[in-house]
């Protein structure tokens, strides 16, 4: 090996070769470029729901976590991931680990916040009588910062031999690569709450196809409360819709870096073999933002509002947004 060619030319017998750059242009700029968006657009939306009091619902709380988690992607996770397929890593085995703690803590929280969303869906169209009673603002601000809590947990877990000792799955200086144990991450990370996800909209699915029939057999009635009831459902089945939509890219795009482990392997996170599945499942925090823009016209009103500068204007927080 050339000198040229190493992470660490001082260190002929142990280091690493530099990676190879993308051959593509078309790389250089896209993969960045993804990045700036998903930035951007998850921060219109913590800001829209953040700032605007109209928004302040559980559902929408629960979709400001998930803007978090994919804002943190963006800002975070994407930038370094682009750099480690372009330069060596020159932090240390330590700072490797506890990167990793990062995408880790992130992804298990967005599956998290499926979970929730899907929750807080089956309640709404299930048991719509007591779904504001049961789900409060208070309530879903405990579930969330329960689940972060949960997923910073689970990543010590599953990070604890490469945090107890750092560098021991490396092959050569200037490499940073942890070891996963698959089939933990396959159940834990991706079974339980797909398998619950996928449970809930079922049911939700079969009882907002009842409430379409019994809507539609009810059109001619002229009674003002009967007509509200029907509006709050049906609103109710949209947001069902939308949120499905979301649920479906999600597995879309996380599914395949989880099958990798039903071949029983472990993963090794830091190949160049899983750099694909990586980087899609961190595409999916820039779908999300996107779905909301099509489905959600407040999002659409708050975006406006935003970057026109009115929200600077005093009372823009009161703006009718639904």
């Amino acid at each position: 090996m050339e000198e040229a060619e190493l992470c660490f030319p001082q260190l002929l017998n142990s280091s690493c070769r530099k990676p190879e750059p993308p051959h593509s242009v078309l790389i250089y700029i896209l993969l960045p470029s993804i990045s700036v968006l998903t930035v951007t657009l998850n921060l219109l939306v913590i800001i829209s729901i953040s700032h605007f009091r109209q928004l302040h619902t559980p559902t929408n709380l629960l979709l400001l976590s998930l803007a978090v988690s994919d804002f943190l992607v963006g800002l975070l996770v994407t930038p370094v991931e682009i750099l480690m397929t372009m330069t060596c890593w020159m932090l240390g085995d330590l700072m490797c680990a506890l990167y990793y703690m990062l995408p880790i803590i992130i992804i298990s929280a967005s599956a998290g916040n499926m979970v929730l969303i899907s929750v807080d869906r089956y309640i709404a169209i299930c048991d719509p009588l007591h779904y504001h009673t049961r789900i409060t603002l208070k309530i879903g601000t405990i579930c969330v910062l329960l689940c972060w809590l949960c997923s910073f947990i689970y990543s010590v877990i599953l990070l604890y031999d490469s945090l107890k000792q750092p560098g021991r799955y490396k092959n050569c200086n200037g490499e940073c690569v942890i070891n996963i144990t698959g089939a933990v991450d396959l159940v834990v990370g991706f079974i339980v709450p797909i398998t619950v996800i996928v449970a809930l909209y079922m049911r939700v699915f079969v009882v907002a196809v009842s409430h379409a029939r019994i809507m539609k057999s009810h059109v001619a009635s002229v009674s003002v409360k009967h007509l509200k009831t029907r509006k709050v459902k049906k609103s109710e089945i949209k947001a069902a819709k939308t949120l499905g939509i979301l649920i479906v890219v999600f597995l879309m795009c996380y599914s395949p870096y989880y099958c990798v482990s039903l071949t029983g392997h472990d993963i090794l996170i830091g190949s160049s073999t899983e750099a694909f599945m990586i980087f899609l499942m961190y595409f999916n925090s820039c779908l999300n933002p996107i779905i909301y823009a099509f489905f959600y016209p407040w999002f659409k009103k708050a975006t406006r509002i935003i970057v026109t500068l009115q929200i600077l204007k005093t009372n823009s927080y009161e703006a009718n947004l639904l």
